[in-house]
C-alpha cells in the first residue's frame, strides 16, 4: 500500500485502540500499541503496516507468535484481520522490542493517541521518531527466555490438544485448534532459529 495510505490506517488503528479504554474495567486489556519496519523507515510502498499490541497478561500468556487468550476479539474490533497490517503481541511485564521487533515506536497508550508521532509519519519526518541521544535503547526480550516459554506453552497445546473441552474452547471468531497449535509450533521455531539450532 502506499505511505500515505499505511499512515492513514495507522491513524484509524490508533483511534480504534483508544475506543478499547471506554470497555469499564479496573485493568485495561490493551495497554500499549507499537508501529516498526518500514512505515518508521519511510518505505514507499509499505508492504505491511507492522505493529505490536501490549497486553495486560503475563510473559506465559503470550508466548511468542501465538494468539493469547481473551484477544480473538481485540482481532475483530480492532479490525487487524482485513489486511496490510501484521501484528504482534507482547505482555507488559516484557521488552516490546525482541529479534524481530526493532526501534518500535509507541503512537497509542492508556494516555491516548500519541499524536506527534503521528504528525511526524504523516509529514515523512522519520528523525523525529527517533530517541534523543540522552536516552538509552531499551534492552531487547532475552531470546533464552522467550523460547523456554514458547516450549512450555507448545507443549500445553500439545498435551490439551485432543481434549473435548479444550478444542471447544479453542474454538470460535474464524479460529481452530489447528491454529493454536500451529502457532505454537511456528513460535517456537521461529526462536530455535533466531538461537542458531
Amino acid at each position: 500500500m502506499r505511505y500515505r495510505r499505511a499512515v492513514e490506517r495507522l491513524r484509524m488503528l490508533a483511534r480504534a485502540c483508544d475506543q478499547t479504554r471506554r470497555v469499564p474495567v479496573d485493568e485495561p486489556f490493551l495497554r500499549e500499541a507499537y508501529v516498526f519496519g518500514d512505515l518508521v523507515a519511510g518505505a514507499d510502498p509499505v508492504e505491511q503496516i507492522e505493529v505490536v499490541l501490549v497486553l495486560n497478561l503475563p510473559p506465559e500468556e503470550v508466548s511468542w507468535g501465538t494468539q493469547p487468550p481473551g484477544t480473538a476479539w481485540l482481532v475483530d474490533f480492532l479490525e487487524l484481520d482485513k489486511g496490510g497490517v501484521a501484528y504482534r503481541w507482547r505482555s507488559r511485564r516484557d521488552p516490546v522490542a525482541n529479534h524481530r521487533i526493532h526501534d518500535p515506536v509507541r503512537f497509542w497508550s492508556l494516555e491516548g493517541i500519541d499524536e506527534s508521532v503521528l504528525e511526524a509519519l504523516e509529514h515523512r519526518r522519520q528523525e523525529d521518531l527517533r530517541r534523543p541521544a540522552t536516552e538509552t535503547p531499551a534492552e531487547p526480550a532475552d531470546v533464552e527466555g522467550e523460547l523456554r516459554t514458547a516450549l512450555e506453552h507448545l507443549r500445553a497445546v500439545h498435551a490439551a490438544y485432543w481434549d473435548r473441552k479444550w478444542r471447544r474452547e479453542h474454538r470460535g471468531l474464524s479460529r481452530h485448534p489447528e491454529h493454536h497449535l500451529w502457532e505454537a509450533v511456528q513460535g517456537y521455531l521461529d526462536l530455535l532459529d533466531v538461537r542458531g539450532e
